[in-house]
């Protein structure tokens, strides 16, 4: 764990030993890992509770704060699959449209390839558990086109919360329901 001001990087060996480089760039989240950081111990992820006792924080206790905190039945994977989908369609638009169906499976290929990269997983598990599957269906049908125009404007945008991958993903989100909600 390095951090250098607002800009933090994590190297750690992850499930099934594979060693992962995470860079992230964010003055709070930057602070808050100081506070972890500072306290003893091997754990990076802990905090002192109400008795003074050093307690690590596990993936149970992250999914039990995000569920409280939502009310609602989220956990870290949601998290996952928002990121994995939002990946597939950014990649989607730096890979472009085709015009075969040969051409449009080797694109799809790529850009789970890419997304893999990101998650630090595999090509077949970011398709089956982390990328929403009406991305790929969008994309090999070419009804993802238009959202391609929507996503160069949303760039042209400032918004602190969400990517402009992430806002034209809630609209093609948006447009999803109105269609089974009309169906």
């Amino acid at each position: 764990m390095k951090i250098d001001g607002s800009h933090l990087k994590f190297s750690f060996k992850g499930k099934k030993g594979v060693y992962h480089n995470i860079e992230l760039h964010s003055k709070r989240l930057a602070h808050i890992v100081k506070q972890c950081r500072d306290i003893p111990g091997q754990e990076l992820f802990q905090y002192f509770d109400a008795d003074g006792e050093r307690r690590p924080i596990d993936s149970g206790m992250v999914n039990d704060y995000i569920k409280e905190i939502s009310s609602a039945h989220f956990t870290s994977k949601d998290f996952r699959t928002w990121a994995g989908t939002a990946y597939a369609f950014e990649a989607f638009h730096d890979l472009g449209c085709c015009e075969t169906e040969a051409e449009t499976k080797k694109k799809v290929v790529e850009a789970l390839d890419i997304v893999a990269g990101r998650l630090g997983n595999t090509r077949t598990v970011c398709r089956k558990y982390y990328v929403h599957p009406a991305i790929i269906d969008h994309y090999s049908n070419r009804t993802i086109e238009k959202y391609f125009d929507a996503l160069e404007k949303a760039e042209k945008t400032d918004n602190l919360d969400l990517s402009a991958g992430e806002r034209v993903l809630m609209q093609i989100l948006r447009d999803m329901k109105s269609v089974v909600i009309c169906a």
